[in-house]
């Protein structure tokens, strides 16, 4: 890749990792309920996942997914499903202690497979196919390069608002803090989720 590529393909993941999707919200609620330690599972599943998807995207899954209408819809639909679950879930947090209560946690394993519902993730996986990996030769090398640099972006911006999520749980065990903190972070789960519904 030319250094032009890179620039711009450093500019693209950083804004794409860094802005507010449902990754980075989930990142900040599992940090803020139940610490950094705990979110940091999470934060590891969602390179992971993500890597998987950018894998089969690169190797021909991409092209099916947009030549299918029927199978786009359905990403779509479970996606928002599975993430409005959540933010449901989330919105109804009071207490720290009840987040273990009411299984607000998401494993490894789970973390990994939402990239596969996750339509941000989809969108980022089939715009870095179609513009730094299918246009030039080396295609093979091209996707082992773009893989690396977005597992690195996906991971330290999970882990930024993981942490940030981690240095309000204090604060956010005072009085009716951490519910207010938990209905605000499920509406932006739901209104993500919504917006990106209509991509």
């Amino acid at each position: 890749m030319s250094w032009q590529e890179y620039v711009s393909l450093f500019a693209f993941c950083a804004a794409m990792s860094f802005s507010p999707g449902p990754n980075t919200m989930l990142a900040t609620a599992l940090a803020a309920n139940h610490g950094w330690r705990r979110a940091l599972r999470f934060c590891f599943a969602v390179p992971a996942g993500w890597a998987v998807l950018m894998l089969a995207c690169g190797l021909g899954l991409g092209a099916l997914v947009v030549q299918w209408p029927t199978l786009n819809w359905a990403i779509k639909l479970t996606g928002a499903a599975y993430m409005l679950w959540l933010a449901r879930k989330l919105s109804g947090t009071r207490q720290m202690v009840q987040a273990d209560a009411d299984k607000l946690d998401v494993s490894f394993w789970q973390g990994a497979a939402l990239q596969f519902v996750n339509i941000k993730a989809w969108l980022l996986a089939l715009t870095l196919t179609a513009g730094w990996i299918n246009p030039g030769p080396n295609q093979t090398q091209r996707l082992l390069i773009v893989c690396t640099i977005m597992l690195c972006f996906a991971f330290c911006s999970n882990f930024s608002y993981a942490l940030m999520g981690s240095m309000l749980r204090r604060w956010l065990s005072i009085s009716q803090r951490l519910l207010w903190f938990n209905r605000c972070m499920a509406a932006v789960l739901a209104a993500t989720t919504l917006w990106m519904l209509t991509l």
